[in-house]
C-alpha cells in the first residue's frame, strides 16, 4: 500500500524538487520509503508502506531495458501464478513484488489483457518511454483513489488531491457546482471534484495519455443476471467465494488484523480470517459503543479484541484533520469513528480487513425495500413484486398519493420504479431545500436526477428494481463515499485497509443471485446472512444493520459544541455560500429542540463543508492532532 503521484510536462525543466514536494504531501500513505522517476517529459513519485517483499519492493520499478517504469498503489492477490507465467514467457524479475508483475504483465499482455488477469485493488501508472505514453488504471470497484488535473499542456495524477497543491502549475479553485449536489448526497457526487478541473478516473477504467491527448476507457462493470441456483447452492457459492477471498486477502509479509463491529459483514470476515488482533470503537455515549458486542463475539471466537472510546472533544477538535485527509467534504458521520478506529489498529498491525461492499453486492440497505418490521407487510410486499411491471407501477403511484399508514413506504418502494424514488444510500437535503439555503452563485449544478440517470440509463433493461438500486450505489455511494473514506482515513494512519467482499470473484457470485434470495420477507442480505451463519452464532448473523452509530444529536445539544458550530455558521466566509440567517436558524432551532430530528444531518452536512473549506482555502495548512487530555483509558466489559 502506497501513495502515488506524477505529472507530464515537457516545459518544466527541474521536475525533481517539485515531485519530491508533491510526495511529501502524501507521506502518511507511505512513511517507510520514497522513490521517483524523472526525465524530460514525466515525473513519477512514490511513497511506500511496506507490505510485500519488504526488502525488494521499492518503487518505481523499471523493466529489463529501462524503457518502462511503474508506480503502484494497492495489492494484486493473484500475482504469484501470473509471475510464474511471465517467467516462463522469458521475463526477468529483480523483485518478488506484485508491482513488478504488473509491469511485465503490461509488456506481455497489453493493458486490457493485464486487467482481465489480475485480482485485487489497485491504482497504477506506467510510463512507456519508447511510446512517450503514460498508461494508468483504477481497480474494478474504485477501492484505491486516482485523481487527475489536465490543463494547458500539464497533466497531473495521483492518489490524493492535496499532492497537486505543491505543483506550481496547479491552480487551486473551488468548483462552485459541487456544493449543491453535495448537500443532498453528503459526499462529492459529480465527476469533477470540489477542486475546479480535478476529476476522478472512474472505477473500472484505464487511461492513456499521449501527445497531451487523454483517453479514458471502461474495462469492467458489474452485470446483474439472475441464475437458477437453489437457495442452498447459492449459500454454498457465497461462502466458498468469501472464504477464498479472505484467504487471498490475508497474503502479506506483515501481520493482518480485522476491524470488528456489531454487524454481520465485519463479523463474517473476522470469523473466516481468525486474526490475532481485532479492533472496535465506540463513543463516550454508551448507546453508541459497538465495542461491547464486538468483544462478546471476539471472546466467542477466541480472539483478542482491542477497543477504544472516542470522546466528543476528541471528535470535534480533530474533525478538521479528518476533513483534511478526505480531500473533499464528506458528512457521513462514520468518518469520525473510522479515523479513530484505524488510529487504534495502527498501534498493532499494518494491514486490516474490513466489511465494506457487502451491502451493495448483497442488498443490505433498508432503502432497497426493508422499511417495516411487520412480517405481514413484508410478505404482502413480496407478493406484489411478482405482479407485471405495469400493475406494480400503478399500485406504487396510488400508494404515493394515499394518506400515510404503517407500511406504506415499504409497499411503495417494493412496487415503484427505482428511478422515481431512489437516488442512492443517502439523502440529506431535498434538492429544493438545498437551493433555498444557497447563495445564487452556488445554485447552478447538475440536478440530482441528472446525476443518477447516468447510472440508471446503463441498466434500463433491468426488470428488477433492487438490482437497479444496487447498480447505482456501486457507482455512486460506494466509490465516492464508502470506499473513499475507507482508503483515506486508513492511510491517514498509515494503514492498509482491505475489503474481501469487493473481489471480482465474489462479484461474479453476487451478480447471479436472484433478488428473492437477498431481500425478502425474512430479512435483508438474506443469503449472505445464511452463509455467515455457518461461521457465526445466530445473533450475529441476523443482527440488524447499524453502520457506525454516531451521537451527532447529543453533540449538537452540548452547549460548548453548539457554540462552536454556531460560530462557524456565523463566520464571514460562510455568508459567501449560504443564507446565513437560514443556517443559523437551523442550528439554533435544533439546539432548542425545535423542528424535526433529521435536521441534525443537515446541520452536520453544512458544518462539514465549512470545516473543509476553512482547512483548504483559509487556513491552508494541515491541522494537528489534538488529544483529549481529560480522556480516561477505555475498558470494555463483555
Amino acid at each position: 500500500m502506497c501513495g502515488i503521484v506524477g505529472f507530464v510536462d515537457k516545459t518544466m525543466l527541474n521536475k525533481k524538487p517539485v515531485i519530491n514536494d508533491m510526495m511529501e504531501m502524501i507521506k502518511h500513505r507511505g512513511p517507510n520509503s520514497s522513490g521517483e522517476y524523472v526525465n524530460d517529459e514525466v515525473a513519477l513519485g512514490f511513497r511506500r508502506l511496506s507490505i510485500i517483499d519488504l526488502k525488494g519492493g521499492s518503487q518505481p520499478i523499471l523493466n529489463e531495458d529501462k524503457t518502462k517504469a511503474i508506480i503502484f498503489n494497492g495489492e494484486i492477490y493473484n500475482f504469484q501464478p501470473i509471475r510464474e507465467e511471465l517467467i516462463a514467457a522469458g521475463h526477468t524479475f529483480t523483485t518478488h513484488s506484485d508491482t513488478e508483475v504488473l509491469l511485465h504483465g503490461y509488456e506481455e499482455y497489453g493493458i486490457e489483457g493485464l486487467l482481465k488477469k489480475i485480482r485485487g485493488m489497485f491504482a497504477f501508472l506506467i510510463w512507456d518511454d519508447t511510446k512517450k505514453e503514460l498508461v494508468g488504471a483504477r481497480d474494478f470497484f474504485g477501492i484505491k483513489p486516482m485523481y487527475y488535473y489536465h490543463q494547458d499542456g500539464m497533466f497531473m495524477i495521483g492518489s490524493e488531491i492535496k499532492s497537486f497543491l505543491k505543483n506550481p502549475k496547479f491552480k487551486k479553485e473551488l468548483n462552485p457546482e459541487a456544493l449543491r449536489p453535495y448537500l443532498t448526497f453528503q459526499y462529492s457526487a459529480l465527476d469533477e471534484t470540489f477542486f475546479k478541473n480535478v476529476f476522478r478516473v472512474p472505477e473500472g477504467h484505464y487511461f492513456t495519455l499521449k501527445d497531451d491527448k487523454l483517453t479514458i476507457k471502461k474495462y469492467w462493470d458489474v452485470d446483474f443476471k439472475a441464475n437458477h441456483l437453489s437457495l442452498e447452492d447459492t449459500i454454498n457459492a457465497i461462502d466458498k467465494s468469501i472464504s477464498e477471498s479472505v484467504d487471498a486477502h490475508r497474503i502479506s509479509d506483515v501481520e493482518v488484523g480485522s476491524l470488528l463491529s456489531s454487524g454481520v459483514d465485519s463479523s463474517y470476515i473476522t470469523s473466516v480470517l481468525r486474526p490475532e488482533h481485532t479492533f472496535s470503537i465506540g463513543f463516550d455515549d454508551k448507546k453508541y459503543h459497538e465495542g461491547i458486542a464486538a468483544k462478546e463475539l471476539a471472546d466467542h471466537l477466541g480472539l483478542e479484541n482491542k477497543s477504544d472510546v472516542v470522546t466528543a472533544q476528541e471528535a470535534f477538535k480533530n474533525f478538521p484533520l479528518i476533513q483534511y485527509h478526505l480531500d473533499e467534504p464528506d458528512s457521513n458521520p462514520s468518518c469520525v469513528p473510522l479515523y479513530f478506529l484505524t488510529k487504534l489498529a495502527s498501534k498493532d498491525v499494518t494491514v486490516i480487513l474490513s466489511g465494506e461492499g457487502a451491502d451493495e453486492l448483497f442488498a443490505g440497505y433498508a432503502n432497497y425495500g426493508w422499511h417495516s418490521h411487520s412480517k405481514a407487510i413484508r410478505v404482502f410486499a413480496q407478493g406484489l413484486k411478482k405482479l407485471p411491471r405495469g400493475a406494480r407501477v400503478s399500485i406504487a403511484h396510488g400508494l404515493k398519493r394515499s394518506p400515510n399508514f404503517h407500511g406504506r413506504l415499504h409497499l411503495y418502494e417494493a412496487t415503484a420504479p427505482a428511478e422515481e424514488f431512489f437516488i442512492g444510500e443517502a439523502r440529506i437535503f431535498h434538492e429544493a431545500d438545498a437551493v433555498k439555503i444557497l447563495q445564487p452563485a452556488f445554485k447552478r449544478s447538475e440536478t440530482v436526477e441528472q446525476i443518477v440517470t447516468k447510472s440508471y440509463k446503463k441498466v434500463r433493461h433491468y426488470d428488477d428494481e433492487v438490482k437497479k438500486m444496487q447498480y447505482l450505489d456501486i457507482h455512486q455511494f460506494m466509490p465516492k463515499d464508502i470506499l473513499l473514506k475507507a482508503d483515506k482515513l486508513s492511510m491517514a494512519n498509515s494503514m492498509e485497509l482491505r475489503v474481501p467482499f469487493l473481489d471480482k470473484e465474489v462479484a461474479k457470485v453476487a451478480e447471479g443471485i436472484p433478488t428473492k434470495y437477498l431481500l425478502n420477507s425474512k430479512d435483508s442480505k438474506y443469503a449472505l446472512r445464511m452463509a455467515a451463519n455457518r461461521h457465526l452464532p445466530d445473533a450475529w448473523a441476523r443482527r440488524e444493520k447499524l453502520g457506525f452509530p454516531v451521537p451527532v444529536s447529543a453533540w449538537l445539544h452540548d452547549e460548548d459544541i453548539y457554540k462552536e458550530v454556531r460560530d462557524l455558521f456565523a463566520a464571514d466566509f460562510a455568508a459567501k455560500f449560504f443564507d446565513q440567517a437560514a443556517i443559523l436558524k437551523l442550528v439554533d432551532d435544533y439546539y432548542n429542540n425545535v423542528g424535526p430530528d433529521d435536521n441534525r444531518r443537515k446541520i452536520w452536512t453544512v458544518y462539514t463543508f465549512l470545516v473543509w473549506y476553512k482547512v483548504y482555502f483559509i487556513d491552508n495548512e494541515k491541522p494537528e492532532f489534538i488529544p483529549d487530555k481529560n480522556k480516561q483509558t477505555a475498558t470494555v466489559q463483555a
